[in-house]
């Protein structure tokens, strides 16, 4: 008996916060759509998860195209298959590296940001602060932050593909000796907008779950110090399963076999 109701306590617990989650996310969305919105708030955080997430993204992307096109060669070479890795790295990036890897590193600054800053404003009662001042909480901080994460990853991950192909590019030419023009001739041969589509998407909904993860645990978090440390990891695990999860869900809609 002791083990059914330490199995009923578990999932009757993980139903609570599936509906605590489910709501704050439908209350989230219903204020990224009505007015008024905060501009100010929207552009800062654009900056701080676009611009300021430039350089991570970018070295992530550069050598992973590197390391792939390093590791299709050893493969391939063993079926004199060396023409198709301009293939698999261009492929290989869009669909998939780009925005999962985009997504993690993301998560990790970014997710774990959001959840430090409105853990502390929980905490500190900033957030009752802005109730009294009749500022909604949702409007002004967690709002702004959906949006960007919305709109910034994806054009992050567009970057993440250029430099992650450029990467491929440069250690098939300089380190394999490929000829440069057939390289690139080979990379958009079998490059389908498709591809860089569904990548692109991923992306989007990466970005709205980075942000939610992060503003729904900050939002949430109590005990003081201890409370925002606890949120802040919960922020980045939470969000890094579910872009794993949801880039299979979004790949199988894609990709599906028939």
């Amino acid at each position: 008996m002791g083990f059914l109701a330490a199995t009923g306590r578990a999932f009757l617990i993980f139903l609570e916060a599936t509906g605590r989650l489910a709501l704050f996310t439908g209350s989230a969305l219903s204020h990224c759509v009505r007015p008024p919105l905060y501009p100010r708030q929207i552009l800062r955080q654009m900056i701080d998860i676009g611009y300021y997430s430039l350089p991570v993204v970018g070295l992530t992307a550069l050598f992973t195209g590197m390391v792939l096109a390093l590791q299709s060669y050893s493969g391939f070479s063993r079926f004199q298959a060396e023409g198709a890795i301009a293939t698999v790295v261009v492929l290989s990036i869009t669909r998939e590296l780009g925005p999962v890897l985009a997504g993690l590193m993301v998560a990790g600054r970014i997710g774990a940001a959001m959840a430090a800053e409105i853990g502390t404003m929980r905490v500190t009662e900033q957030i009752d602060a802005l109730s009294t001042l009749s500022t909604n909480p949702y409007k002004y901080l967690v709002a702004p932050r959906l949006i960007a994460g919305l709109t910034m990853v994806p054009l992050l991950v567009i970057v993440a593909d250029i430099i992650g192909v450029f990467g491929g590019f440069l250690v098939g030419v300089y380190r394999l000796d490929f000829n440069a023009a057939s390289y690139i001739n080979r990379t958009w041969e079998f490059l389908e907008p498709l591809d860089v589509i569904s990548g692109l998407v991923k992306a989007a909904i990466f970005g709205f779950l980075i942000a939610l993860m992060g503003c729904y645990h900050g939002y949430h978090s109590k005990g003081g110090a201890q409370g925002v440390g606890a949120a802040t990891t919960n922020a980045v695990v939470s969000a890094s399963i579910m872009i794993l999860v949801w880039n299979y869900l979004i790949t199988g809609l894609f990709f599906s076999t028939k």
